[in-house]
């Protein structure tokens, strides 16, 4: 690729400067995503990926080395995405921040498709990215990921049915901090007890999943929501302003987890957000008319 470069970058220099400039951006995504990778590469305690991730931080050395002969210009590498992308696949675990910046480089692929009329050799670069995802993809088998039908039950029971038990509790009651309470103790019970089904479930299917870990995944889930969904009504005076706020937190969990599943996954983020948002409203509001029939019936006011 070195000749190339070598011979190619004297007509270069007769390219419109909008080529140029869309030259000057692929050397720069190819540098920033080397210090991502060779950042996530040090960060690697499984000797196979962390190897795989300084091969292909070096390969993306040297195409932004390829670029820069091309070019004759150097550039700065993006700072803030370096920080972004390393600090994701730490919170969130490797396979979601590698799967995120992927979809970046999807982009990038329509910018080299561009270049691609004006400088053949591009196609070596888009298919070694097209290799070094691939291989990616073949080593990416994080636990969190393995565990992801327990947080899966976990968050989805705490907000069908808090979310249900809030709503219920709102209109029969009235009254933030007995709701609170209620509550609060409603999902800490619902959350031991889920973590225990999700023991025994997982113990009696004898698979690749840590019973413990399952149910710990499971219980974790369902506390957090628990606390997100409760924690407006230790804060706000009115019930109903409490349960409307409830419910955006709801979302709010629906959202992030949906889209945290389909980018780790490579899953439609649409259905499966309107499907777990669906469900949550819809028995959220079976249960507030559930409250408004007992407070009426049995007149109780607390």
């Amino acid at each position: 690729m070195e000749d190339t470069a070598k011979v190619s970058a004297d007509a270069v220099r007769s390219l419109p400067e909008e080529i140029r400039q869309k030259i000057r951006m692929a050397q720069q995504i190819e540098l920033t995503e080397y210090h991502i990778y060779r950042k996530l590469a040090a960060s690697q305690k499984d000797p196979d990926m962390r190897t795989l991730l300084e091969r292909i931080a070096n390969e993306e050395l040297e195409h932004h080395d390829f670029w820069k002969e091309l070019l004759g210009e150097s550039v700065r590498p993006r700072r803030l995405q370096i920080v972004f992308y390393t600090a994701l696949a730490r919170i969130f675990g490797i396979t979601f921040g590698i799967k995120l910046m992927e979809k970046g480089e999807q982009r990038a692929e329509k910018t080299y498709g561009e270049l691609l009329q004006y400088i053949p050799q591009v196609q070596e670069l888009i298919e070694a990215e097209d290799r070094h995802e691939q291989h990616l993809i073949s080593l990416l088998d994080e636990e969190r990921l393995r565990y992801v039908s327990s947080m899966v039950l976990g968050l989805n029971d705490a907000l069908v049915e808090l979310t249900g038990a809030l709503a219920g509790l709102t209109l029969a009651l009235q009254n933030t901090h007995i709701v609170a309470l209620a509550g609060l103790i409603t999902g800490i019970a619902a959350a031991l007890s889920m973590a225990a089904s999700e023991y025994l479930s997982t113990k009696s299917e004898e698979g690749e999943k840590n019973p413990l870990k399952a149910a710990g995944y499971t219980g974790v889930a369902y506390i957090f929501t628990v606390l997100f969904l409760v924690f407006p009504y230790f804060v706000l005076a009115n019930p109903f302003f409490s349960l409307g706020w409830a419910v955006a937190n709801a979302l709010l969990v629906i959202f992030f987890f949906t889209y945290y599943i389909s980018v780790a996954k490579d899953l439609s983020f649409r259905h499966r957000f309107g499907e777990m948002a669906l469900i949550s409203i819809g028995v959220m509001l079976i249960n507030f008319l559930i409250g408004l029939v007992i407070r009426h019936f049995f007149h109780i006011d607390v």
